[in-house]
């Protein structure tokens, strides 16, 4: 539509005013320019301004007017079933000898000719086909009788080669390619499956969040876990999120085709990815598992795996505890879990410690071993210890009594520069003094210079002792000795005097 006519169409009625015209103007010029701008598979609200033979005549706004087959308003009786001033809502195909064409029926666009699957090409529309059979590279699709081609890539979001399930099903295709005047039709379901799909993310990503029960079909089945349909996105049930008991596989716990009620746990819109639990939606076996289980008490389960550095005992379903293998050989020391139990076996056991929090729980074959209390030694008292460990600071000295004490290098007795760790190798005996106890830690602090230096003192004290027994021998022997001499002058002189 020219300026001129939009003008000339625009006139007010006489005695109009020139707001009115102005007015008229402006809306008749909106409706022509948005008539001119239809694009080919362009949505528009149009009403019936008549009906004449097979087409449906309606108002694009202006003097504009489009056509629509009356094929697509006929019901099952042959009957039309719309009417002059209906409002309808259409698809632009494209313009043919100067008159707009559309349709209703973008999901399936009843083309029956050549040329009505050309125009459903330019337009992009969507066109029934049936799938007829299966060939070399994909499926024969036939739309109203025109020979047609889907590659397997193009009949599903997934590929098709499972050819069975297509075959004599009708779905609405796309026309991807139309070459050497329709001799060469290529059609497409997949481009319709992934507008679809990504419809329906545009829709869940406004309306899932994190913590959602959401119910959805599983798709796949795989050792890792389960694939989750939730009607346009997919999510992921790791196997550690499908059952509380850790040794079920998730081919025992579902099937394909199966409904779940799950929980979302994480949402990732940049790759589309949703982890699900459907554990989470399940009451925890956990909860009150401290008041079940209480520490030092007995309890019987059963081995369900072993691992290099225990076994994990089925409790109760979706409750399990660990046998460290240091508290698995009742004593004895062994490499391997497998030495002395099995998966399977049942076992009778001690509970060492229950964390609710983290969910563990420690067992035994063996009793807790009651705490003994720890008798410090006192300062000054000596004793014969084995070296454990040298360290660069000094050497850790075990004494009677379980205790482990530290001699520093300060406390050894030796010269500056000695190298311990040679001279004192692990478990070489030596004897030491308490210098030190922090009661508060149980830490003792030994010497061996203390004991060397007692030593040397004692020593000393024995020489001064034997130099002094030494001397008083000599004295008493001298006295005696004049006594005897003193009694022999005696004697003699009484012989004298009697002679």
């Amino acid at each position: 539509m020219s300026e001129e006519q939009i003008v000339n169409s625009a006139a007010p009625a006489e005695g109009g005013s020139a707001v009115e015209l102005e007015e008229d103007f402006a809306s008749l010029l909106e409706k022509s320019v948005a008539s001119e701008r239809l694009q080919p598979g362009q949505k528009t609200k149009a009403q019936v301004v008549s009906i004449s033979g097979d087409l449906v005549y309606i108002d694009l706004g202006g003097k504009s007017e489009g056509v629509i087959d009356l094929a697509e308003f006929l019901d099952e009786n042959g009957a039309p079933c719309v009417s002059v001033g209906d409002e309808i809502e259409a698809y632009f195909v494209n313009v043919q000898d100067g008159i707009r064409k559309l349709t209703t029926l973008v999901n399936g666009y009843s083309a029956v000719t050549l040329n009505a699957i050309r125009d459903a090409f330019d337009a992009g529309i969507a066109v029934n086909g049936e799938v007829r059979r299966e060939v070399k590279g994909g499926f024969e699709v036939s739309i109203g009788g025109v020979r047609c081609f889907c590659p397997f890539s193009q009949i599903d979001l997934k590929g098709g080669r499972e050819g069975g399930i297509y075959l004599g099903r009708t779905f609405p295709f796309r026309v991807i390619e139309f070459e050497n005047n329709g001799r060469n039709v290529i059609v497409s379901r997949r481009v319709i499956l992934d507008e679809e799909r990504k419809e329906r993310i545009v829709q869940l990503k406004e309306s899932l969040s994190v913590g959602m029960d959401v119910e959805g079909t599983i798709r796949s089945v795989q050792n890792f876990g389960a694939f989750v349909d939730l009607g346009g996105i997919e999510g992921l049930i790791p196997a550690s999120e499908l059952s509380w008991d850790r040794s079920a596989r998730p081919q025992d716990l579902l099937t394909e085709g199966q409904k779940v009620n799950v929980r979302i746990i994480s949402l990732d819109w940049d790759r589309n990815r949703l982890a699900l639990s459907l554990k989470a939606s399940q009451p925890d076996p956990w909860k009150g598992v401290a008041d079940r289980f209480k520490a030092d008490s007995r309890v019987t389960g059963t081995i369900v795996r072993l691992v290099p550095f225990g076994a994990f005992v089925r409790l109760e379903p979706g409750v399990e505890g660990l046998i460290h293998i240091s508290n698995l050989g009742a004593g004895r020391r062994i490499n391997h879990p497998k030495e002395v139990v099995e998966a399977g076996q049942q076992i009778e056991l001690y509970v060492l410690d229950v964390d609710p929090v983290k969910k563990k729980i420690s067992l035994s074959v063996q009793p807790k071993p009651k705490p003994q209390a720890i008798v410090l030694p006192a300062v000054g008292e000596v004793f014969d210890g084995t070296v454990e460990k040298v360290m660069p600071y000094g050497i850790f000295v075990k004494i009677p009594g379980g205790l482990t004490g530290l001699v520093p290098n300060a406390e050894m007795g030796t010269p500056v520069g000695t190298d311990h760790k040679k001279q004192f190798g692990q478990g070489t005996e030596m004897k030491v003094a308490v210098i030190d106890v922090d009661k508060a830690t149980a830490k003792v602090r030994l010497s061996r210079k203390a004991v060397m230096d007692k030593v040397v003192e004692e020593e000393v004290i024995q020489y001064r002792e034997s130099v002094k027994a030494t001397a008083e021998s000599s004295s008493s022997s001298s006295s005696s000795l004049g006594s005897l001499g003193d009694i022999l002058r005696a004697k003699m002189e009484e012989k004298s005097k009697s002679l």
